[in-house]
């Protein structure tokens, strides 16, 4: 459901607290200006300037990025919102899904299309979790507008829960595995394959991916395996690999409701 952007930042071992062993969920790190020397209280510059000086931890410029979206908020949604109605005027991918979507008698427009600022969440192991979008049954599509970079990324990302959407009206999904998590990998696979995001340039140049044989595949998995395991039925990496190798052949030959891939 959730579309993972791929960011992961350790903060220098020196300045996080001491991990603690857990089979479960990691717990969420909220900033101490004491261990992280970044000040919320203090002028945007003068926490920059620590930056520059080398006196912020990697954590700490986690939360002032984080800060600093809050501050550009209305900025950055006004700017999604201006992208997303464009896209549904002169996007190819965008209005060949929107279509196949009222098909189904789904109808996707500006009041379930929204933009709203993500915030991510950074944990004791060191890991930064963020998305650029995300779909509900309920709700429609979810835009990350602090996230998503230019209107090609959104495309993309528009593109990836447009495929969820359609996915979700043509086969009712069990999205969160309360059955099967076999479901959720295979609209995961699809989305990633049929969106744009998996594409040769997208992975070399923006994420540095630099497989030479099969780079689409590894992608498609990757990025599957990634969405799986933020289900919370799936319990780890291994149980949303084999799941993923579980429908991989069927759902990576599914393009429907394109004739191929075409982005």
């Amino acid at each position: 459901m959730d579309q993972p952007k791929e960011a992961a930042t350790s903060a220098p071992a020196a300045a996080a607290p001491t991990p603690v062993v857990s089979d479960g969920p990691k717990k969420e790190l909220f900033n101490d200006p004491a261990r992280t020397g970044f000040d919320p209280e203090m002028k945007w510059w003068m926490n920059y300037f620590r930056i520059l000086s080398g006196g912020m931890t990697n954590e700490g410029k986690f939360h002032y990025r984080e800060w600093r979206y809050k501050v550009h908020e209305e900025r950055d949604c006004r700017r999604c919102e201006e992208n997303r109605n464009w896209l549904f005027t002169h996007s190819p991918v965008v209005r060949f899904l929107s279509e196949k979507i009222g098909d189904l008698n789904g109808d996707l427009n500006k009041d379930n299309v929204m933009c709203r600022r993500c915030p991510a969440r950074l944990t004791e192991d060191g890991q930064v979790h963020r998305q650029s979008g995300g779909f509900s049954p309920d709700h429609g599509i979810l835009l990350c507008a602090n996230e998503i970079r230019d209107r090609k990324h959104m495309e993309d990302t528009l593109a990836h829960e447009m495929v969820h959407a359609w996915d979700h009206l043509r086969w009712k999904v069990d999205w969160m595995g309360d059955k099967d998590l076999k479901h959720a990998a295979c609209t995961e696979i699809r989305a990633s394959m049929l969106s744009g995001e998996c594409r040769w340039t997208r992975e070399t140049f923006t994420r540095g991916q630099w497989n030479l044989t099969q780079q689409f595949q590894h992608c498609v998995r990757r990025r599957a395996i990634q969405s799986v395991m933020a289900r919370p039925r799936c319990k780890d990496e291994e149980q949303a690999t084999k799941v993923v190798n579980q429908v991989w052949e069927s759902c990576f030959s599914d393009t429907r409701p394109f004739d191929e891939v075409y982005r």
